[in-house]
């Protein structure tokens, strides 16, 4: 990684004037930082996203396999960050043949912006099917809760700022072995999914945990990268919930203190 990139600040101190019971004092603020990033796979740019500026290369990772560019960590070969003019280019060595169909579908899309019926690849595109997901994991009521409570401990940029989400992995015991966080929902968790690719563990031998609502992306992206059970700590959409059904992916929704509701596929959480 680029030294500039390496440190761009990921929160700053800002001045304020703060009221309270209707006084005024100046004040200072920590404040989340939020960099455009352009993602440029094989030279060709692919999308630019809001992101907090940390963890790049995790997020290129999870990303890559969250969004189906490729299926393996092994189809990417490189990643390379550097400081532009207002955010950071993320360049991405892949496997040709994946390069060549992200570039099939780019060409397929912009040649049709004149006819009626032009959103419908664009949808099938964006609403994937992930293949079922394993077994996977199988977790107590007290895992899921201790694992809400380690997570909060370790939210170190949000105790900073109030203003990023968080995604989390843990072992079936309840223990947060990677934490990644971000101003946005889904870069948290393509961070995680990164992070734990390039460890090396199993995606059906542990749990996800956001910080967020289990909004359909979410849920997408957990299935596609093989993930078995996603708890969120607000609630999850209709879309999600039907999409979890249709890839046996365990979802769980308002999970706070000692309860939490199991939408779909209950049978991976058990009592103590």
């Amino acid at each position: 990684m680029n030294d500039q990139v390496r440190w761009l600040a990921t929160s700053s101190e800002v001045p304020l004037e703060r009221w309270e019971s209707g006084q005024s004092a100046a004040a200072l603020d920590s404040v989340a930082e939020e960099t455009p990033l352009a993602l440029i796979y094989n030279g060709l740019q692919h999308v630019v996203m809001m992101a907090s500026p940390a963890d790049l290369e995790d997020f290129a990772l999870g990303f890559s396999l969250s969004e189906a560019v490729i299926a393996t960590p092994a189809q990417l070969h490189a990643v390379e960050t550097d400081r532009v003019a207002d955010g950071v280019a993320v360049y991405m060595d892949i496997d040709a043949a994946r390069a060549h169909a992200l570039e099939t579908q780019r060409r397929n899309l912009a040649g049709r912006t004149g006819c009626g019926l032009c959103g419908a690849e664009t949808i099938e595109q964006a609403v994937r099917h992930p293949a079922p997901v394993a077994s996977g994991v199988r977790i107590t009521a007290g895992a899921l809760q201790d694992a809400l409570a380690r997570l909060a401990q370790r939210q170190q940029l949000n105790a900073r700022t109030g203003s990023v989400h968080a995604a989390a992995w843990a072992t079936p015991e309840g223990e947060v072995v990677v934490v990644r966080e971000d101003v946005g929902r889904h870069n948290a968790l393509d961070k995680m999914i990164g992070a734990v690719a390039r460890e090396g563990r199993p995606f059906g031998h542990g749990f996800a945990l956001i910080t967020s609502r289990a909004s359909f992306e979410m849920a997408q992206k957990a299935a596609t990268v093989g993930i078995t059970l996603l708890a969120a700590i607000s609630a999850p959409t209709g879309l999600a919930i039907r999409l979890a059904q249709e890839t046996g992916l365990t979802l769980i929704g308002f999970a706070r203190g000692r309860s939490f509701n199991v939408y779909a596929n209950p049978q991976r959480v058990g009592a103590a």
